[in-house]
């Protein structure tokens, strides 16, 4: 396994960056929240984990490797495959998915696009007793990602929102609604200001994607 890289950051998109290792540029699937840290033409460093599959081999890159740990305990349970785990960790960090799976938070978990009620009632049985005990509530998002200009954070988020079967225009609604009505400000009115915190705000607006 390719368990982290370092280099530098030779492009950002819409659900990966682009790292330099050694001279190649290695492709690494990431969340919103992750890729907000990254700025092009600067050092990075990402927990990885490396999906191989019969046609392709893809790297997904985290924030840190309590990240990567829930991305693959994620994908133990029947039916969440990388795309769902990684869905997950853009709509809730470690510390509040652990903080769901304990407290056996269907609704929470039914905020992925992707997780049903019954995909909610299995990832509950399966992992209530694996993850490590949750911290305080307070401590939620602290792994979220470093406040970015409002009006790049709005773009993000929309793009993100599409990325996960969302039309735009219900996107857009939602993400201005959370960011203040205008999505052009430094912040928004109830004190949101990283695209993780936009990104679950907007999705609890949005509802499971269609």
């Amino acid at each position: 396994m390719i368990s982290s890289v370092r280099g530098e950051v030779l492009a950002v998109g819409l659900d990966h960056a682009v790292v330099e290792v050694g001279g190649v540029g290695l492709a690494v699937q990431a969340t919103p929240g992750t890729l907000a840290r990254l700025r092009r033409g600067q050092q990075a460093r990402l927990d990885t984990a490396l999906v191989v599959r019969e046609d392709s081999l893809t790297l997904y890159g985290f924030a840190d490797a309590a990240e990567r740990e829930m991305f693959l305990l994620l994908q133990t349970v029947s039916g969440v495959g990388p795309r769902v785990a990684l869905a997950t960790l853009a709509v809730l960090d470690p510390a509040a998915l652990s903080h769901a799976l304990a407290d056996g938070n269907l609704t929470t978990l039914m905020s992925v696009p992707g997780i049903g009620r019954k995909g909610a009632e299995r990832l509950v049985v399966e992992l209530r007793d694996k993850v490590a005990p949750p911290g305080p509530a307070g401590t939620d998002g602290e792994v979220a990602s470093s406040p970015v200009a409002a009006g790049t954070l709005r773009d993000q988020v929309v793009e993100a929102l599409v990325g996960l079967g969302f039309a735009a225009k219900p996107a857009e609604k939602a993400v201005d609604e959370v960011l203040g009505g205008n999505g052009s400000g430094n912040g928004s009115s109830n004190g949101t200001s990283d695209s993780s915190a936009v990104l679950r705000a907007a999705l609890s607006r949005l509802g499971p994607a269609r």
